[in-house]
């Protein structure tokens, strides 16, 4: 019998990002609290950019905007604002955040230390690129170190992909 195999991705369904982000337009356009007040969330190349006049109405429109995440099944370790909050930009106030993709070098030996310690030992794993590559005899063993990897306090977002 074959050996079965899952790759182990970082991705992000942009598609359902862009949704996200129009539905998040949509309600800060007909929000009360966000009338007059110059709001508006867009993207800007590769980043999603965050305008209002105040720093607590742009925390608003990143809850709003999280919270159509969210609903769309995106998870929110998967966007990134970085560390500082709004920055002030003459008479308005600028958050931006970006979308983290692909497990990058220390990521993808985090993910693979953690099956190899903590994993069934039939289990073999293979860094390609920016994913990881999970190889058994069993499938059950793939299952279980699928769940291993959702209960694990990791810092990115995981997905698992060409179950075989």
């Amino acid at each position: 019998m074959a050996d079965s195999s899952m790759d182990i991705v970082s991705k992000v369904d942009r598609q359902e990002v862009d949704n996200a982000l129009n539905q998040a337009g949509k309600e800060i356009s007909q929000r009360y609290d966000f009338k007059n007040v110059g709001a508006s969330i867009s993207w800007s190349g590769e980043k999603i950019v965050m305008v209002a006049n105040s720093e607590e109405r742009v925390e608003a429109i990143l809850d709003v905007f999280q919270t159509k995440l969210i609903k769309r099944g995106v998870s929110l370790k998967a966007f990134d604002t970085g560390d500082r909050g709004p920055q002030a930009f003459g008479k308005e106030y600028r958050l931006e955040g970006v979308l983290k993709e692909g497990l990058a070098g220390e990521n993808a030996k985090k993910v693979t230390k953690i099956i190899r310690e903590e994993g069934p030992k039939s289990v073999k794993t293979q860094i390609t690129g920016d994913e990881v590559r999970a190889t058994s005899k069993s499938r059950d063993d793939l299952q279980e170190v699928q769940a291993l990897l959702k209960g694990a306090d990791l810092d990115f977002a995981v997905q698992f992909t060409n179950y075989r």
